[in-house]
């Protein structure tokens, strides 16, 4: 059933998923406030459904600008206790090269709009050390904190929900366009150059075998990559978009807003 506010229904896109679940959803939301509302509900859902499956709800978050709303709706008093955070563990889709109290830290960013406002035990915040000496090594290490998750087909951690975002590159997490470490096959975690500098990013070994991912995508910035991954094209041409070269085995949702989406048919 399509959230509250959507503009638009759920609308089926192929997928290059590796099983016939992997199929992409997208709605579109009058604007950037009512995707965060939408998405805040559907979090709420899924961490009961994930409690009631196996007892806790691992969850990835994203940084940059778009999900900080999200953030903090699920701090406020309206849905804090919506959630038992008791069992929430929280994982990092990707990190910049800078300590935790750097502005431009997302495990900074995440902290100050939801993980400061709900009681989520400090241990069960696994949180990717930008500010390491050798990035290497730390991916290496946040690669050993996954291995507590339930396991996916091929011995692989599998995370009940991941929050990802779309760069107006196509980059998401910090994969990024050209990026080697988009046809990784065997490691969780890497360090990576992105065009800001140095970075810690899951790898599509990790994001492809999570039960769900969810990109949130808003602002006229985005409508032509939205188009250009999202809209119809022949697959050679997607491929350049780094998000295009993900192959999840899970469901995919897509919420926009309108600007975000006025590109697509529908949208």
């Amino acid at each position: 059933m399509a959230a509250a506010g959507a503009l638009a229904a759920q609308q089926a896109i192929p997928a290059r998923g590796l099983t016939p679940a992997a199929v992409a959803r997208y709605q579109v939301f009058a604007d950037a406030e009512q995707v965060a509302r939408a998405a805040a509900e559907f979090m709420v859902a899924r961490a009961r459904q994930a409690l009631n499956r196996h007892g806790e709800f691992n969850l990835a978050l994203a940084g940059g600008r778009t999900p900080r709303r999200l953030y903090e709706l699920l701090a406020s008093p309206g849905y804090r206790g919506r959630i038992d955070w008791s069992r929430v563990w929280v994982y990092f889709t990707d990190e910049r090269a800078v300590p935790p109290d750097h502005p431009d830290s997302n495990y900074g960013m995440i902290e100050a709009a939801l993980l400061d406002h709900v009681p989520v035990p400090p241990e069960q915040v696994a949180r990717m050390e930008g500010e390491a000496e050798d990035l290497a090594a730390a991916a290496d290490r946040y690669a050993r904190c996954l291995e507590r998750l339930p396991r996916s087909i091929g011995d692989v951690p599998e995370l009940d929900l991941v929050l990802l975002g779309l760069g107006t590159d196509g980059h998401t997490a910090s994969l990024f366009p050209g990026s080697p470490v988009l046809d990784e096959r065997e490691r969780r975690v890497a360090a990576v150059d992105g065009p800001a500098g140095r970075r810690l990013t899951l790898t599509p070994v990790v994001l492809n075998h999570a039960r769900e991912l969810m990109f949130l995508v808003t602002g006229g910035a985005k409508a032509d990559i939205v188009r250009a991954v999202l809209g119809p094209g022949p697959a050679s041409r997607k491929a350049a978009y780094p998000v295009c070269r993900l192959e999840p085995r899970g469901v995919v949702h897509w919420y926009l807003d309108a600007e975000a989406a006025r590109g697509l048919k529908g949208g």
